[in-house]
């Protein structure tokens, strides 16, 4: 498989990046600052420079053209203001599925956060970042060209991954380490019985594949 990710020098991205190669898959990362794309080759991934912040949606179509699926792990990052939530975590987000939908890309993977809410209410910048990733959850959700899943994952940490999760529509709160979170991303590409799932992520005490099958209803 080709998949495309965008934010491609993510901690989740380079992580999910790493298991896509290492069992032959093409993996495709989008990245704004050139100066990453070492990082991306080490893991075994291919860099592509684009800024989805200012990126047109045909520009970003022609990069997803004849990749199997999408996935979608930008992020503004911890240290930004409530501006780039809305232009990165709700903005890309929509760009990126509008690009997805005109390449004809139908599998579509995006990470959002628990809690995400495009209602949610506060003044503080988290609060922001759970409303913009709320409003890109909700618009993915309305587009009927993709398979979607949107998966919620719980605290992230750096963790070594354990490979045993808890796998849900509802799970309640509790941390899981990036390693499962881009694990279970792996298994979400290789199930299309997902699409049309929002699911939540925490450690739990059940493998990461037959979570998924389970979810799936397999």
């Amino acid at each position: 498989m080709r998949i495309v990710i965008a934010g491609g020098h993510g901690q989740i991205a380079l992580r999910l990046e790493r298991l896509l190669a290492a069992r032959g898959d093409e993996a495709a990362g989008l990245i704004r600052n050139p100066q990453q794309s070492e990082d991306l080759r080490a893991v075994g991934a291919e860099p592509v420079v684009l800024d989805l912040e200012s990126a047109t949606v045909e520009e970003t179509a022609e990069v997803l053209r004849g990749a199997d699926a999408a996935v979608f792990a930008a992020g503004a990052g911890p240290n930004s203001g409530t501006d780039r939530k809305d232009t990165v975590d709700r903005g890309a987000a929509v760009l990126f599925a509008d690009a997805a939908e005109r390449a004809g890309v139908r599998r579509y993977v995006a990470v959002s956060s628990m809690g995400a809410d495009p209602d949610h209410p506060g003044d503080e910048v988290f609060d922001a970042y759970l409303r913009a990733k709320g409003a890109a959850d909700a618009y993915v959700r309305s587009r009927t060209a993709l398979d979607w899943t949107i998966l919620r994952p719980g605290m992230l940490t750096n963790d070594a991954g354990k490979g045993l999760v808890l796998l849900a529509a509802s799970t309640g709160r509790g941390p899981v380490p990036r390693d499962d979170v881009a694990a279970v991303i792996v298994e979400l590409l290789d199930t299309p019985a997902t699409a049309g799932l929002t699911l939540e992520l925490i450690s739990g005490n059940v493998p990461v594949s037959v979570a998924v099958k389970d979810v799936a209803g397999n």
